[in-house]
């Protein structure tokens, strides 16, 4: 059996996508405030379906709102929600023996949290696969598609914070993780980081996501989030992870500048150009109104030379607590036209 988990920039059969309901991630909007969450939703997955199909997961109540803000294009799946990052409640999709499957992991709220609720949520990965009709793969570990960042040939990047932290998995050791990523998605070299961004940890925060933090961009090359003020509470992290990270053979690390502004109304902005999503012909980078966009897409020009990158205000997305790698999931071409 040969089972892999192919890199973002491999070819896609489709991507997808959850829409927002109203759950936990509105619970502080007025009507005003979900509208405009919603529209950012779909001003992402107006720029994903240009270049591929694309899955939209609605609750069956949000149907005819979902409707009025996407593109016709898009293909809406009804079921229950909780909430809309896609990314992590949803699978991880794999090879397996060349085909297309589905890893399954627990999903509870990011660790339990308080203020999340996730009884829909934890099944919307099965769900996700019977729409597919893909194999489903399941893991007895606690983990988040945000969590977890491969090169498609064996490496994977991780925190301590996520896959052994408090809510999760905190009994597992290293070796046992990186057991359960080589069994469920073929990798055979971990790299862990030592914790993510500092308003990840606020109330409403992930704990550490990777996918926010640095990612692979291309087989040969990591990006990392590189906060060069040194009064944000970043700079410290982003020094961290570039020290962490040189440790990589072989893989050339680009620091990719953040965006300049600092604080917004809740207090330090975790706003980064790492959490974009890699389409076919494509890339989806979040923007901020801020000097350092385009800094940010040229970078990802020189790493993705042959697709268009395509810019989309993130700010409303970074606002309920992700970006949007958080809000996409890609479902990998079977090996017959893989790559």
């Amino acid at each position: 059996m040969t089972r892999r988990m192919p890199a973002e920039w491999e070819a896609h059969e489709a991507s997808w996508m959850a829409w927002p309901t109203e759950g936990p991630s509105t619970f502080d909007l007025d009507a005003d405030g979900v509208e405009a969450m919603r529209r950012a939703w779909a001003a992402v997955a107006g720029a994903v379906v240009r270049f591929e199909p694309l899955r939209m997961v609605v609750d069956p109540g949000d149907i005819d709102g979902a409707r009025r803000l996407l593109d016709p294009a898009i293909d809406l799946v009804p079921a229950p929600l909780d909430d809309s990052w896609i990314r992590d409640m949803g699978p991880t999709f794999v090879l397996d023996d060349g085909a297309v499957a589905a890893v399954s992991w627990i999903f509870n709220g990011w660790g339990a949290q308080g203020w999340s609720t996730w009884d829909q949520d934890a099944l919307i990965a099965d769900t996700v696969a019977a729409v597919a009709n893909k194999a489903v793969i399941s893991s007895s570990m606690v983990n988040e598609g945000g969590g977890i960042h491969v090169d498609g040939r064996g490496a994977i990047l991780l925190t301590e914070t996520v896959q052994r932290g408090e809510g999760r998995n905190p009994d597992w050791s290293r070796a046992q993780v990186e057991a359960e990523m080589a069994r469920t998605l073929g990798t055979s070299t971990a790299y862990w980081l030592p914790r993510g961004l500092t308003r990840d940890y606020d109330d409403f925060g992930t704990r550490g996501h990777v996918d926010i933090v640095a990612c692979f961009a291309g087989p040969d090359t990591v990006l990392f989030h590189d906060q060069q003020d040194p009064s944000h509470p970043d700079f410290e992290v982003s020094r961290e992870v570039a020290e962490t990270l040189h440790g990589i053979p072989g893989v050339e690390l680009v620091a990719v500048p953040a965006p300049t502004v600092l604080r917004d109304g809740r207090g330090w902005v975790d706003y980064s150009y790492i959490n974009h999503y890699v389409v076919n012909g494509g890339v989806i980078l979040g923007s901020f109104d801020d000097p350092s966009d385009e800094v940010a897409a040229d970078i990802l020009r020189r790493c993705y030379p042959d697709r268009e990158i395509v810019l989309v205000d993130a700010r409303p997305i970074f606002d309920r607590g992700g970006g949007i790698h958080c809000i996409t999931q890609q479902q990998p071409a079977p090996a017959s036209t893989d790559g």
